[in-house]
């Protein structure tokens, strides 16, 4: 079964975000794409409780506070998420529009294509102990989707960043017994969040296991019991364990992307400033994806870009038809799509 749609969005990111409102607001229904298993792009996975200070009219706010508001200020317009998906194929075709498709099969029609990919597919950075990879979802976890799983659980934590730490320091108090083992004696996080795990793990509450690496799961049939950690200088130990979560980062690669005819600066997506608009007419691209002179690789940059890309795919979508500009504060239309019509 093909998917028709008027907009194909590949990454839902902050700027795929608000690329499904700005087509919002001009009558143009969106489906996104992305390869992660939720909406939000690295501010969702690489820095959810971090501190973004450079939102216009938004003092601050953290990752996960901002995807949570551009979901929210999308829900209007009903867009259609087809995540933990890749889109592997994009083609033109003869009469207008775009056949495309994903890694799960998936088929779309679509008019117009706007590229949100930020730096490229990401993928998280897995464990390569043999036996892993079944276990993916169920006891090894690359991204928490529910933190109330892991309680009275005993758990391990790879991983010596940001998102490491704060998930040792968050999940410690709740869990059975959680360690934290890093590769390294030196962390990649907030100084803060180190002070804070080594103060805990000095009054016995969280344990540290630094320079050691997973080498072996100790499995009971199909059940992970264990997974077997061994040092630099070779010391091995087994850590009983319900859950394993990995937080070696995410490896952003530009993927499928390259193989669509595309015109690059470098691993970026060459558009013009009037359209955001690639080498193939139809096709966008906005976000840390696209380059330009005097691009520069900003959230609010990516906002921009993503109006002045819904203008001109309006005129894609309902060709001949003139486009007005209208404002959200005046315009019926507008409020009625935002359903908020009748509350001035």
């Amino acid at each position: 079964m093909t998917i028709n749609t008027d907009a194909l969005i590949i990454g839902a990111g902050p700027a795929g975000l608000f690329q499904v409102f700005e087509l919002g607001l001009l009558g143009i229904k969106a489906d996104l794409v992305d390869t992660l298993s939720a909406p939000g792009g690295q501010c969702a996975w690489l820095y959810p409780d971090k501190p973004i200070y450079d939102i216009p009219a938004v003092p601050v706010c953290t990752g996960a506070e901002l995807v949570a508001n551009l979901m929210k200020q999308i829900e209007p317009f009903q867009p259609t998420f087809h995540l933990g998906e890749e889109l592997v194929e994009l083609k033109a075709v003869a009469d207008g529009g775009f056949t495309a498709s994903t890694s799960e099969g998936k088929q779309f029609l679509a008019k117009t294509v706007f590229i949100a990919a930020g730096v490229g597919s990401f993928q998280p950075r897995r464990v390569h102990v043999d036996g892993a990879d079944a276990l993916e979802g169920t006891q090894i976890h690359y991204h928490v989707k529910d933190p109330g799983i892991f309680a009275g659980k005993r758990l391990a934590i790879f991983g010596g960043g940001d998102s490491a730490l704060d998930w040792a320091l968050a999940l410690g108090p709740k869990a059975a017994a959680l360690t934290l083992v890093h590769r390294r004696d030196e962390y990649r996080a907030a100084p803060a969040s180190v002070a804070l795990l080594k103060e805990r793990a000095g009054r016995g509450e969280v344990r540290l296991v630094e320079e050691a690496n997973p080498t072996a799961l100790r499995m009971d049939g199909s059940l992970m019991t264990g997974v077997e950690v061994t040092t630099k200088s070779g010391t091995s130990e087994v850590l009983d364990v319900d859950h394993v979560l990995v937080f070696y980062g995410l490896s952003p690669k530009l993927g499928p992307i390259a193989n669509w005819g595309l015109e690059f600066n470098k691993k970026a997506i060459a558009v013009d400033t009037e359209k955001f608009q690639s080498n193939i007419p139809g096709v966008f691209a906005i976000g840390d994806i696209c380059d330009y002179p005097g691009k520069k690789k900003l959230i609010l940059s990516g906002f921009h870009e993503a109006a002045l890309a819904a203008f001109a795919a309006k005129a894609i979508v309902e060709p001949g038809k003139k486009v007005h500009l209208q404002y959200t504060t005046t315009s019926p239309l507008m409020q009625k799509r935002l359903g908020v019509a009748g509350e001035q």
